[in-house]
């Protein structure tokens, strides 16, 4: 029953997207409804910020900007490995550590892409891992280009430790996220894993919402604090350019209430019981 009632609500949200603006007797012949069911699908999609009635009688129906916002983040997504993989591969180059790329999935990120290091040793994540925002240099600076509501929204939630290092204290995580803006870039050390250290920036779309996020990663005694100015701006210019390339043009950005050059660009899981793997090409941390 449960599934045919989300069935039911996604033929009503299409069936508007198709029609709109559209009256509740032409929808409810539309998706072969009863016009009970029809109305509380509408009410139930309105409630949760996907449609909208008008003010006027008759009421018609219509989409909100949210079903268009996500449909642009769907596109984006979409694309953004293909333009990420070749800028990723020349900043592991010009860096020599491993590159990762993320992109959100709900209140995670997803691990989309992979640039290894030749490095023995070096900082590894399976593509497709889950990386919490909180604990990770690509979920900081993911946030870091979110909306100040939607970084509230993320830090009233569970801000549980992944690694000994992990930062769950929301006060400090928001001075983070106003850190990163003002200097474009995240750095965490040893948040995800212990004995790795990671630097990351996000990647926009050309409203400014965040779509992604690189990063740069390796064993903290290579990831020293004297390399993090270098290291944080080619990882900035590296998500600045992936992400005009995804729109191409000027990047117009949101009011975020950020301050400083990032706007958004003005150049905008269980942890590992241990940060070290085996591997057939020698010790490798994880993280």
């Amino acid at each position: 029953m449960a599934t045919n009632s989300v069935a039911g609500a996604f033929k009503v949200l299409e069936a508007v997207a198709e029609l709109q603006p559209v009256g509740l007797s032409d929808l409810a012949r539309t998706v072969d409804l009863p016009k009970s069911t029809t109305q509380r699908m509408l009410l139930t999609l309105a409630e949760i910020g996907w449609l909208r009635a008008s003010t006027d009688a008759p009421t018609r129906w219509s989409l909100t900007y949210r079903a268009l916002r996500m449909g642009r983040r769907v596109d984006a997504r979409l694309g953004v490995r293909e333009v990420a993989l070749p800028v990723m591969s020349e900043l592991q180059l010009e860096t020599t550590e491993t590159v990762h790329l993320a992109v959100p999935d709900g209140d995670v990120l997803i691990l989309l892409e992979r640039v290894d290091t030749s490095h023995r040793l070096r900082a590894f994540l399976p593509l497709g891992e889950h990386i919490p925002f909180h604990a990770s240099a690509t979920g900081q600076a993911y946030l870091s280009a979110c909306t100040d509501e939607e970084v509230e929204r993320y830090l009233a939630g569970d801000l549980t430790a992944v690694a000994p290092d992990t930062v769950t204290d929301a006060a400090a995580l928001r001075e983070r996220v106003q850190t990163i803006r003002e200097r474009g870039w995240s750095i965490n050390e040893g948040g995800l894993s212990q004995g790795i250290t990671a630097l990351g920036a996000p990647i926009v779309d050309r409203s400014g919402s965040p779509v992604g996020a690189m990063s740069v990663s390796g064993p903290s005694s290579r990831m020293t604090p004297d390399r993090y100015d270098a290291l944080g701006a080619a990882v900035a210019a590296a998500a600045a350019r992936t992400s005009q390339q995804l729109e191409p043009g000027a990047l117009a950005g949101r009011d975020t209430g950020r301050t400083g050059p990032y706007s958004p660009y003005s150049t905008c899981a269980s942890a590992p019981s241990t940060a070290y793997q085996r591997s057939s090409s020698g010790t490798t941390p994880s993280g």
